[in-house]
């Protein structure tokens, strides 16, 4: 496609505008170096150098964090067993989601951090990989990296492609850019209808558009579920457990209150809690610490034993095992204004939901769990621990809840054999 002298002027003021917040891209990683050292690591790789030199592959995925990397794998996964000699390349933006591509690949794929959107560093990237074709996961709308790919003449989709309402309007004033973005790419397999219509609206080709539907509906229960859990349960003997999943720093507090409230209603119950990022790890161990709590720790102590009050999760890939221990789950980022984390993690392993009201992330998602009864939805932090207590106390319940948790997980899925019959024509 030949570049429109529109197109020009768009691209050269926004790479104009992002040239001169590079002393901000170096601040913010030495603000978060502070909270995670390994933001302070592999620098090079964000502004598209390679100390050693690179190999070319044949599919690139971009998965920014954790989340997206788990929802790519059953597309690698697929792809990897069906034409085992192609070369891989994946990339992230976080840590956390770099440790999870070695966790799931190891060095049989090659992983570095997706370079930040100036036009030279992707440059530099592309050049260095030549990948010929790109698989960009859920919502990384990258001006420079999309153009880039068609520039190259690579084919790329974005794939489990989400778009909620909320980000449709603040993609809105730079909706020219975006649109001649949008247009570049082969094919959108939008998670939902209302997905897809919100990429329609924002200047994507219609008939490029499918609803694929949502590929963490495809994630796998892990095998090993009912093992660890009972592992975990003949250390605690018999004690009544929830987990505070993927929680936030304002989240923490009303945790901690709820969880001591809780435990004068049932008396020795434990809290498991899996902070979203390894920088709260050790402050949230800590403050469960101060408010006077036995503490263990996955990493310290392996497991909890009958004495803990809070077992801080500090690990990352265990967070779907550590469901499967639970009777109730709170999943965090919906108790401040995130959006909302994975509901179908602990609805794949069969434990009753609870969460706050901030859900728009997962706006589809929460609506269908809650129409098939596997899902509580608190107005606020009291109305969390409502529901929990209640769950707790009704054993009858849970299981219902569980059972409608698995029962659509299992119906919707299917997302996975219409994304690889999207991208089929152009793999490599």
């Amino acid at each position: 496609m030949r570049k429109d002298p529109t197109e020009r002027l768009l691209r050269g003021l926004y790479s104009a505008v992002l040239y001169l917040l590079i002393p901000v891209t170096v601040y913010h990683l030495i603000w978060r170096g502070f909270r995670a050292r390994e933001y302070l690591q592999r620098w090079n790789e964000r502004y598209g150098y390679y100390f050693a030199p690179p190999r070319e592959v044949d599919v690139w995925v971009h998965a920014v964090s954790v989340g997206e990397v788990n929802a790519a794998a059953p597309v690698v996964n697929a792809l990897r067993a069906q034409h085992p000699d192609l070369r891989w390349l994946i990339t992230t933006i976080t840590p956390t989601g770099s440790e999870r591509v070695r966790a799931l690949w190891g060095d049989s794929v090659q992983h570095v951090y997706v370079p930040y959107d100036l036009s030279g560093a992707v440059g530099r990237f592309l050049r260095a990989f030549r990948p010929r074709l790109a698989l960009v996961m859920e919502t990384e709308l990258w001006p420079n990296l999309l153009f880039g790919c068609r520039d190259f003449g690579m084919p790329a989709y974005l794939l489990n492609a989400r778009l909620s309402a909320r980000s449709l309007r603040g993609y809105k004033p730079l909706s020219a850019l975006i649109r001649r973005m949008l247009r570049t790419l082969r094919g959108i397999g939008a998670q939902s209808h209302d997905d897809g219509a919100h990429f329609v609206a924002l200047g994507a080709a219609r008939e490029r558009v499918l609803d694929t539907g949502n590929l963490k509906f495809d994630i796998a229960a892990p095998a090993n579920a009912g093992e660890f859990s009972a592992q975990l349960h003949a250390r605690i003997g018999a004690r009544p457990v929830w987990i505070a999943a993927s929680t936030h720093v304002e989240e923490e507090a009303p945790v901690l209150e709820m969880h001591a409230r809780l435990r004068r209603q049932f008396p020795g119950l434990l809290l498991l809690w899996a902070p979203r990022h390894p920088e709260r790890f050790p402050k949230v161990a800590d403050a469960a610490r101060d408010a006077g709590f036995r503490v263990a720790t996955r990493k310290a102590q392996i497991w909890p034993d009958a004495d803990d009050d809070v077992f801080v999760v500090d690990t990352f890939g265990e967070l779907m095992l550590f469901y499967a221990c639970a009777d109730v789950a709170f999943v965090g980022g919906s108790l401040q204004a995130i959006g909302g984390h994975n509901l179908l993690e602990p609805a794949a392993v069969g434990t009753a939901m609870v969460t706050g009201p901030q859900l728009h992330n997962f706006k589809e998602i929460s609506k269908r769990l809650v129409e098939a009864g596997a899902l509580e939805i608190g107005r606020d932090a009291d109305e969390v621990e409502a529901h929990v207590a209640a769950l707790l106390a009704d054993a009858g319940k849970r299981d219902a809840m569980a059972e409608a948790g698995r029962a659509l997980v299992e119906h919707g899925r299917g997302a996975l054999p219409k994304t690889l019959a999207m991208i089929a024509a152009d793999l490599p």
